[in-house]
């Protein structure tokens, strides 16, 4: 093995080996407290829940545990079988190596490595969220989002990675960071469109229908100083029982979107209390925040990108060709590897995630008078979505980007 591949082991090891031994941390720690509804949690979860929400932790959580293992095995085997330069070279012997020939490389690339992995999602969708009552969705409708998903991804991707592959010949050497600019841009501009044209898909969006929650709605919107736009609701009910609601847009595009399931398992008080949540990250420029730091931590990755593609040993260690291989490929490889450095930053950012949970829940409960609605809210949607609401604190801090019920409780309370 080369050194490159040598590191590249190493990280990948390290990630799985740490994702693993925190799902079983987090199962020995559901288990051990699976046998009697705690004293903290009455009155949120009925015992029937409780140990429901367990066995569906347990079972996703095993699950989960095998679809890292066989991730890792099927990216391994991309990066380490020479697979991928032999699968380039015939590919460039057959197409060139226009920008445009290695921008298609790169989609078809990532699609094929995707394919693995159907298996385990449609397991996930109809065995184990079916077990516990969540999917509605069909296998008909499951086969139609992947191939509606890919040709989006196409028709997107395509012109954008052409765009960015051929900065190289149009800017020289600083074309990563006039592709950050472009990406930055694209991440912008999909904000505003993708409530418009991409979601109508997949999904029906519909205004909330004139009535009293509409009226209640407004009336507090206007009380917190947001001018709303819209309020529409999506038809997520016919793919799951889960519910949800978030913010999408800025300025005058913006928008608050409801699940019909909210809307079913909530009532006004309660509905009232997440908009009033949602409207708070607005408020509090939580938006902005999080695109400055998504913007930063792109920019590092054009400029890494950037010097990688500059470094003959890079491609040659990875079994490329220097000489013909191009930053089509440094993306490919960036893509593949750099998850498993930039996992580890993981918790960084799901403090900052949660600090401002805490400051939405803040200003929702200001707005409405109480924390109560917001808290009742949530037990709801707890219970409903029989959510872990006693994780072990290494897992949380990991995948955990919203603080559990109880934390949020507590903070609201001001305790």
């Amino acid at each position: 093995m080369t050194p490159l591949e040598v590191v590249f082991l190493v990280a990948l090891l390290a990630k799985l080996g740490a994702e693993l031994v925190l799902e079983a941390l987090n199962r020995a720690h559901v288990a051990k407290r699976s046998s009697k509804l705690p004293a903290e949690l009455e009155g949120v979860m009925s015992e029937e829940n409780f140990n429901k929400s367990n066995r569906y932790t347990l079972a996703k959580s095993r699950f989960g545990s095998w679809e890292l293992l066989f991730d890792a095995l099927v990216v391994a085997a991309i990066v380490l079988s020479g697979v991928l330069p032999a699968a380039f070279e015939t590919w460039s012997a057959t197409f060139g190596n226009a920008a445009w020939s290695s921008a298609l490389f790169l989609v078809v690339a990532m699609v094929v490595a995707g394919l693995p992995s159907l298996p385990f999602d449609y397991w996930s969708q109809f065995k184990i969220e079916a077990r516990f009552g969540f999917n509605r969705s069909s296998v008909g409708l499951w086969l139609a989002d992947k191939l509606k998903g890919t040709l989006v991804g196409l028709i997107i991707g395509f012109p954008l990675l052409w765009v960015l592959i051929s900065l190289v010949d149009w800017i020289g050497p600083l074309w990563w960071a006039v592709g950050f600019g472009v990406m930055f841009v694209f991440q912008l501009v999909m904000m505003v469109l993708y409530p418009m044209l991409i979601i109508p898909l997949f999904n029906k969006l519909t205004p909330l229908e004139d009535g009293p929650l509409k009226t209640r709605l407004m009336a507090m919107s206007d009380k917190a100083g947001f001018k709303c736009n819209a309020i529409q609701v999506i038809d997520g009910s016919k793919r799951s029982a889960h519910s949800n609601a978030y913010f999408t847009g800025f300025g005058k595009f913006r928008r608050i979107v409801l699940y019909d399931t909210l809307i079913e398992q909530l009532g006004e008080e309660e509905i009232e209390a997440v908009l009033a949540h949602e409207i708070g990250h607005y408020k509090k420029g939580h938006i902005p925040k999080m695109l400055i730091t998504s913007g930063l931590m792109m920019l590092a990755g054009f400029w890494i990108v950037g010097y990688l593609a500059r470094s003959e040993r890079f491609f040659s260690d990875f079994g490329f060709d220097p000489q013909s291989a191009d930053i089509g490929i440094a993306f490919l490889l960036f893509g593949l590897i750099g998850g498993l450095f930039t996992f580890w930053l993981t918790p960084i950012f799901n403090v900052m995630s949660r600090k401002h949970e805490y400051e939405a829940d803040a200003f929702a409960r200001d707005i409405v008078g109480s924390w109560k609605p917001l808290s009742r809210a949530l037990r709801q949607l707890s219970e409903k979505n029989l959510s872990n609401l006693q994780p072990h604190p290494a897992y949380s801090g990991f995948h955990y980007s919203h603080p559990t019920l109880l934390e949020r409780e507590h903070s609201m309370r001001g305790d």
